[in-house]
């Protein structure tokens, strides 16, 4: 072959090579099950890894557990669909008592209430004087969209607050970031918050400390039929005492501390 025809053969391939290239980086990333997100409170409860099979659902895997058992998974009911491989333990029974945060944390011992979020775990606990009086999971920022690290304190609350970046899927109406508490801004002016939203069971906010808010997830999807976990709502109550009936934002004066911790598992 001449190199006058080698040359086009050659361009030919280096575009092939480059349309190969360009369509990896822009197909969809596929983000791992809970089975493939490991924490350290996994050593803690015997489980095995079980592909939800078509026509089953949390409820119908872990029964009157399912709450439990989403919660051990930090996932919701909308995104544990068939086909999707999920923690079940050995013993159902062993969820009741579950949670990766220490019962004490002495750095939150002279606070009334005071907020521990390990992202490590992807867990978040309210802690009165010390103890723990609650503790939820959440989804945090990721490896792009990282949550900030090091000790806060709430300074806001937003009953019905709605994010001005970002839409419902599918949809242009802005997502709802319900029972919205405010713990940061950063120097270019870019606001944290923990709020309601959806849990899919790994990291996936944009750096804001996402909770349960399933009443949110039927109006907007449909489902779950029956709402049960509120754990925005509950959070939100806990700090202000009462439920803000405000449109707006309200500032917390003397909002409680709060401590984030850890780095989120990769994605």
């Amino acid at each position: 072959m001449s190199p006058l025809l080698k040359l086009p053969v050659a361009i030919s391939l280096m575009m092939a090579l480059l349309l190969h290239v360009s369509a990896q980086a822009d197909s969809p990333k596929k983000h791992r099950g809970p089975c493939e997100i490991h924490y350290p409170s996994d050593a803690t409860v015997e489980w095995d890894c079980r592909v939800i099979p078509p026509g089953e659902s949390l409820e119908t895997i872990f029964g009157e557990h399912w709450d439990d058992g989403a919660r051990f998974n930090r996932i919701d009911r909308r995104h544990a669909r068939p086909g999707l491989s999920i923690k079940v333990p050995r013993r159902l029974e062993d969820l009741a008592q579950f949670t990766p945060l220490p019962l004490i944390y002495p750095p939150g011992e002279l606070d009334e209430k005071f907020i521990l979020i390990d992202l490590t775990e992807q867990f978040l606990g309210a802690y009165e004087f010390g103890a723990l009086r609650f503790a939820t999971p959440i989804a945090s920022g990721n490896g792009l969209n990282e949550t900030p690290t090091g000790e806060f304190r709430l300074t806001a609350a937003h009953l019905q607050h709605q994010s001005n970046l970002y839409t419902i899927e599918g949809t242009d109406r802005p997502y709802p970031m319900n029972y919205a508490l405010r713990f940061y801004v950063n120097r270019e002016g870019v606001s944290y918050w923990i709020h309601g939203r959806d849990m899919p069971g790994y990291p996936a906010s944009h750096g804001c400390i996402g909770l349960y808010d399933e009443s949110m997830q039927k109006e907007q999807y449909g489902v779950p039929k029956d709402p049960e976990l509120f754990d925005a709502q509950k959070l939100y109550l806990w700090v202000l005492g009462e439920e803000s009936d405000g449109d707006g934002v309200m500032a917390l004066r003397h909002g409680p501390r709060l401590h984030i911790v850890g780095q989120a598992p990769p994605q």
